[in-house]
């Protein structure tokens, strides 16, 4: 199971959803950087839930614990940094044996041969508790040289009946980016982008500036024009030209799919292909917004930072 993303800044993490801990592993972060608790705490609270409206009934206190990596003062040394989080309200399905329709019980069976819903827990939203850590920390690296990020929520579809999950499109933006940044061909920024948003769970499509706007466009309209100074009259293409940065805006959105887990019984099969009804619970969100926009900017800034790390490698002495 590949359990890493990253080049040069590069996260790798384990542990799920019903385990003692969610557990990472951050390596390539320069050192001297100053790991502000008060900041990654923050962007903890921001994935957390408040048990109201869509968000899970589970409680969890997200409390993260660096184990390696960060010297007395707070700040990176150089080496990996490792850290953990516990899981403190873990409850064991009672429908362990009945496959959870649109979710990963079906696929991890025929990957993996589980016949057991506990162990698909990697294919759970939890695991993004840990993405958020590696990407607070990519956004203090960031932030001498100034680039930002924010994201919102676009759109929300409305629930068909009471306890119904919802799909939603997020937006996302990167700012005050150097150009050049990405690779010309198969690493294209738009390309690891796109490869970063679409691991986060429930991602179903991305787009990077107008997207499938542009496809309805001629290029008279649509092409970015420049002034005498380089600047950019418009910035349809979202910052990304040729798969390299151009130094405008990153903008992107991200479509997502409504949570499989709804709280009414559905019909379903078990493992062994029995008929049977999987009932619902509180336990999962019924909308992956608000919560996701903290993992859209963590996976943003991981993305950013790895491409910078990348350019300063290939400068010529």
């Amino acid at each position: 199971m590949e359990d890493s993303f990253g080049h040069i800044f590069k996260i790798t993490d384990w542990g799920d959803t019903h385990g003692p801990y969610m557990e990472g592993r951050v390596e390539g972060c320069p050192a001297g950087i100053y790991v502000d608790l008060s900041f990654v705490r923050s962007e903890l609270a921001r994935r957390a839930s408040d048990g109201k409206g869509f968000a899970t009934g589970r409680k969890e206190p997200d409390r993260v614990e660096f184990l390696t990596g960060l010297d007395e003062a707070g700040c990176t040394s150089g080496a990996p940094i490792v850290f953990r989080i516990a899981n403190a309200d873990v409850v064991v399905s009672s429908n362990r044996q009945v496959m959870r329709p649109s979710h990963a019980s079906f696929t991890y069976f025929k990957k993996y041969g589980y016949k057991d819903q506990e162990l698909c827990g990697r294919a759970s939203a939890r695991q993004t508790v840990c993405r958020v850590v590696a990407g607070a920390i990519a956004k203090l690296a960031l932030q001498p040289i100034g680039v930002e990020f924010s994201s919102e929520v676009v759109s929300m579809a409305a629930p068909r009946c009471e306890g119904d999950s919802v799909g939603a499109v997020v937006r996302g933006h990167i700012r005050n980016l150097p150009a050049g940044l990405g690779e010309p061909v198969y690493d294209k920024f738009s390309a690891r982008l796109a490869y970063a948003m679409l691991s986060i769970n429930a991602a179903k499509g991305f787009e990077i500036g107008l997207g499938y706007e542009a496809a309805k466009m001629c290029g008279s309209t649509y092409n970015d024009m420049q002034r005498s100074d380089y600047s950019f009259v418009t910035n349809h293409d979202g910052g990304v030209q040729g798969g390299i940065t151009n130094g405008e805006e990153v903008f992107f959105t991200v479509a997502f799919k409504p949570i499989p887990s709804v709280r009414f019984p559905q019909q379903s099969i078990t493992f062994d292909g029995v008929p049977a009804v999987l009932e619902g619970s509180g336990r999962n969100d019924l909308c992956v917004a608000p919560r996701v926009l903290p993992v859209v900017e963590a996976m943003a800034a991981i993305t950013t930072l790895d491409f910078i790390l990348l350019a300063d490698s290939q400068k010529m002495c």
